[in-house]
């Protein structure tokens, strides 16, 4: 696997709903490579914050934006619509996850490339607000991820980060790889019901992407199949992918045991939303509140 870089991403207005999306949005953005993750000055250990996100509809966390970025001059990704985004990227509402991850990575690119500029800035002692620090100067974290491609792809495993699809249809099989492959999965595919049983019988998966339509049984009983496993109960995560939407065929997904259903084509933000539903670490969350409740 390759090295991972991280940037602190200090998260500056919003509202609690927003929020909550935001901390599930970067829960997955820290799997990519560069990674992003909010930055909290209060649990945060090591590093400081390379990246602003700011809520640009609200008065306050634009004055907040303002007096930070006259101690730390970064770069950031403005959120809202017919506001001054002070000329940074502006992304509007409602917040889209594939865009606003899109938006982090190229901001971070754009200042990282402007190395001999903000050279030549910092020579004369200015910085001029809309430059940008360096990605080391910018509060990347220190702990870079490093190791062999079969090393990686063994603790992947043994941590719960492998995923398997299992569709008969090469398009979507190529979609889906190409959608988790920055959140670096480790991916298996399945065209058929059986192959699907034989691998959850052999291997523990965090997520089953599931068609219902395939050779041979259907994904209703592979579902039942998967989740008579009472380990993969609490383990595997099983969503049905499939171009039927009628409420008797989410029905019958739900009888069958499926945790989520998504129809086809697929959103993709709806797709990232799910992904980072079932990461092995939100479902420890979620089991963990559950037992304080």
């Amino acid at each position: 696997m390759n090295v991972n870089e991280q940037y602190l991403v200090d998260v500056i207005g919003f509202n609690a709903v927003e929020r909550s999306m935001l901390a599930s949005i970067f829960a997955l953005a820290a799997r990519r490579d560069p990674g992003f993750v909010q930055y909290d000055p209060a649990s945060t250990v090591s590093g400081s914050a390379g990246i602003y996100l700011v809520d640009a509809e609200n008065r306050e966390a634009m004055s907040e934006f303002k007096m930070l970025s006259r101690r730390a001059n970064l770069p950031a990704v403005m959120i809202g619509s017919g506001v001054d985004s002070l000329g940074f990227p502006l992304l509007p509402r409602p917040i889209q996850w594939a865009r606003l991850l899109q938006a982090l990575e190229e901001t971070v690119t754009t200042a990282a490339g402007s190395g001999a500029a903000r050279q030549r800035d910092d020579e004369d002692g200015t910085l001029p607000l809309g430059h940008t620090l360096s990605a080391s100067s910018a509060g990347r974290s220190g702990t870079p991820h490093s190791g062999g491609f079969e090393g990686a792809a063994a603790h992947k495993r043994a941590a719960g980060d492998t995923v398997l699809v299992v569709d008969d249809n090469a398009s979507v099989r190529m979609f889906m790889k190409a959608k988790l492959a920055p959140f670096q999965f480790e991916v298996d595919f399945a065209e058929t019901g059986e192959e699907a049983v034989g691998l959850t019988g052999q291997r523990e998966y965090a997520c089953v992407f599931l068609d219902v339509v395939l050779p041979g049984i259907d994904g209703y009983q592979v579902c039942k199949l998967i989740k008579a496993n009472k380990h993969a109960i609490k383990k595997t995560a099983v969503v049905m992918l499939t171009s039927r939407s009628s409420p008797f065929d989410k029905l019958r997904g739900s009888l069958a045991g499926c945790d989520e259903y998504l129809t086809k084509p697929l959103d993709e933000d709806r797709l990232l939303e799910v992904i980072a539903k079932f990461l092995p670490s939100s479902r420890k969350r979620e089991r963990s509140g559950a037992v304080k409740k």
